[in-house]
């Protein structure tokens, strides 16, 4: 859901909200992006749908001069940077609940700890690769550090690109210190960090560590780089983030229909990318398609959760029925294949050209069976609801939600 809100000055502010299909929401929580980055880095991306995926709501913003956001960026500071975080946090109060997570990365993970003292509804804060004091940042302005302190203002590149430093900005590090507000945050604090970061080193998370006071934790991301390039690290930190945050937000009552199984309530949702969350009575899903399609390959496809469906249904008939008879079957192991075959065999194929779905299933059947108790699990495997269903005539109604009342 993309939106847009001011900050303090009055300038409009991109960003994006992903809400988790599940109801009721867990909690909301702002993400801010690293210096210079912008909303749509993957890490951030990847950081906040781990987080969806645990129920909670997450904005992550544009700060005021980047990505899509209004303003001048040579007008900004570390300080101007935590203003628009309380921004953020008052629009999400004011539309949908006050944020209860802070997420930060590199020096937006400062800018959270700074920001998290003027937002009392924040229970919970997290940084990944953030430095312990803002001023760190001014070790890439090193060779033109002298140019702003003479003339007031130089262009810096930084990852490629040319900003506009003014002096303003260094005088704004220079005037902030973390260890103050780190020794008070009385807020649990979760620290990441990759003991590999060359751009903001390891021993800023042991100064921020021994800064704060209990609960605060540690997690190391192993041989991750500093913007969490590679997809594992940055969905590791988002997953690590969100089983860590989950213990400090209030527990929900349950929705009505959470427990009735024949509701089959299935919900699925597709934004500007093919990644679609799936919700399946309160339990959430992911599917997605190969990146060489399109896709993020972030999920299976559609057609290997339809696989993935019979062989769940045959292996669990397969168990229920071994129980039933009291088979010493010790366990099943379903593989499911589909593709599309030429259908020279199919005698009801109008179209000799035409193709067929042909799902291959094998059973690996595990157990001190005797070879007619397992002919018999292969007979019974054919009789499984899923299969039964995908070999019956099939009807799909569809109707648009408005002209159906809803």
């Amino acid at each position: 859901m993309k939106i847009t809100f001011p900050n303090a000055d009055g300038v409009q502010l991109a960003a994006r909200l992903e809400r988790p299909l599940a109801y009721p929401i867990r909690a909301y929580a702002l993400f801010a992006h690293c210096f210079t980055c912008s909303k749509n880095l993957n890490a951030a991306v990847n950081i906040s749908r781990a987080l969806t995926q645990a129920g909670i709501a997450v904005l992550r913003f544009d700060f005021t001069g980047l990505g899509e956001s209004e303003g001048d960026f040579a007008d900004t500071n570390f300080s101007s940077n935590v203003e628009d975080l309380v921004a953020a946090a008052k629009y999400l109060e004011d539309e949908f609940d006050a944020p209860q997570l802070l997420v930060g990365h590199s020096l937006g993970g400062a800018a959270v700890l700074q920001a998290a003292r003027h937002l009392p509804s924040v229970r919970a804060v997290a940084t990944v690769a953030a430095p312990a004091n803002p001023e760190h940042i001014r070790r890439l302005f090193t060779s033109e550090e002298d140019v702003i302190e003479e003339q007031g203002v130089a262009e810096v590149c930084l990852a490629g690109r040319e900003f506009t430093i003014k002096k303003q900005f260094l005088d704004d590090l220079e005037q902030t210190t973390l260890h103050p507000i780190l020794h008070n945050l009385k807020k649990a604090l979760l620290i990441l960090h990759a003991p590999t970061d060359n751009t903001v080193g390891i021993s800023n998370a042991a100064d921020i560590f021994q800064a704060a006071k209990h609960p605060k934790s540690f997690v190391s991301l192993d041989n991750a780089d500093h913007l969490l390039t590679r997809d594992s690290d940055s969905r590791y930190a988002g997953a690590t983030i969100a089983a860590w945050a989950e213990r400090y937000f209030d527990e929900l009552p349950k929705p009505a229909w959470h427990k009735d199984i024949h509701d089959n309530r299935v919900t699925v949702h597709t934004e500007s990318e093919l990644r679609t969350d799936i919700m399946a009575n309160d339990h959430p899903l992911v599917a997605d398609e190969p990146e060489s399609v399109g896709g993020t390959d972030t999920g299976p496809t559609p057609y290997d959760l339809l696989a993935a469906a019979l062989g769940t249904c045959t292996s669990m008939t397969l168990r229920m029925y071994a129980d039933r008879k009291k088979w010493p079957l010790t366990s099943v192991t379903v593989g499911v294949k589909h593709q599309k075959v030429h259908a020279e065999d199919c005698q009801d194929c109008e179209k000799k050209s035409s193709k067929v779905d042909h799902f291959n299933r094998t059973l690996y059947i595990e157990g001190d069976l005797n070879t007619n108790q397992r002919l018999r699990l292969k007979e019974i495997a054919n009789r499984c609801p899923v299969h039964r269903t995908l070999e019956s005539d099939i009807r799909i109604s569809t109707e648009l939600a408005d002209e159906a009342g809803a």
